[in-house]
C-alpha cells in the first residue's frame, strides 16, 4: 500500500542528497582554488599545498578555514620579515570565508538542494546551535530531506478535498435549523 509512495520519496531524497554532495565538493574545490591562488600570489612558501589542504578540509565547515589560516600564519610569520605577509594571509582567508558564506554555500549548495540562501544560512546556524559540530555537518542534508517531505505534504494537501473546498456531510445527527423570526424561514 505504501510501497510506491515510499520509493518515490526515497528517490527524491536520494536525488537531493546527491545534489548536496556534488555542491559540497564544488564548494571545497572553489575554496581550495581561492586559498591556493591567493597564498601563491602573496608569495607564501607552500601556498599551493596549504590552499589545497584547506579546501579539502573545508568539508567540515570552518575547519578548513581554521586549519589553513593557522598553518599559513605560522609559515608567513617565519617567512616574511614584515607584518604585511601576515596581513596578506588574513586577507586571502577573509576573502575565501566571505566568498563561501555569501556566494558559494547559498548558490552552489542552496540552488542544488532547492533551498533559499537564507534557509541555508539558517539551517547551518540552527544545526550548530542545537547540535554543535555534528549539527553543522548534518544541517543541510537534513534541511534538504525536510524540504522534500514538506513539498510532498503540500502537494498532497493541494490534491485533497480540503483544499478543493468539497463539503462532506458530517457524521452524526442533524442539527436543528434556526428560524428567522421576521420571515419564518429556516436559517442553515
Amino acid at each position: 500500500h505504501w510501497l510506491a509512495d515510499t520509493a518515490r520519496l526515497a528517490r527524491r531524497c536520494d536525488e537531493v542528497l546527491a545534489a548536496f554532495l556534488r555542491g559540497q565538493l564544488l564548494v571545497m574545490l572553489c575554496l581550495g582554488v581561492i586559498y591556493a591562488v591567493g597564498l601563491t600570489v602573496i608569495g607564501l612558501n607552500f601556498g599551493l599545498l596549504i590552499g589545497v589542504v584547506s579546501g579539502l578540509v573545508s568539508i567540515v565547515p570552518f575547519l578548513g578555514f581554521i586549519v589553513g589560516l593557522g598553518v599559513a600564519l605560522v609559515v608567513a610569520f617565519f617567512q616574511f620579515e614584515s607584518w604585511w605577509g601576515l596581513v596578506g594571509v588574513l586577507a586571502v582567508f577573509s576573502v575565501g570565508q566571505v566568498a563561501e558564506s555569501v556566494v558559494l554555500q547559498p548558490k552552489l549548495l542552496g540552488d542544488k538542494i532547492g533551498l533559499h540562501p537564507v534557509a541555508v544560512i539558517f539551517a547551518v546556524l540552527a544545526g550548530g546551535s542545537l547540535f554543535g559540530l555534528t549539527g553543522v555537518l548534518l544541517a543541510l542534508p537534513a534541511a534538504a530531506v525536510i524540504m522534500v517531505l514538506l513539498r510532498e505534504v503540500i502537494e498532497r494537501y493541494k490534491k485533497s478535498e480540503l483544499y478543493a473546498g468539497v463539503e462532506r456531510p458530517m457524521d452524526g445527527p442533524a442539527l436543528p435549523h434556526r428560524l428567522d423570526h421576521d420571515t419564518d424561514r429556516e436559517i442553515p
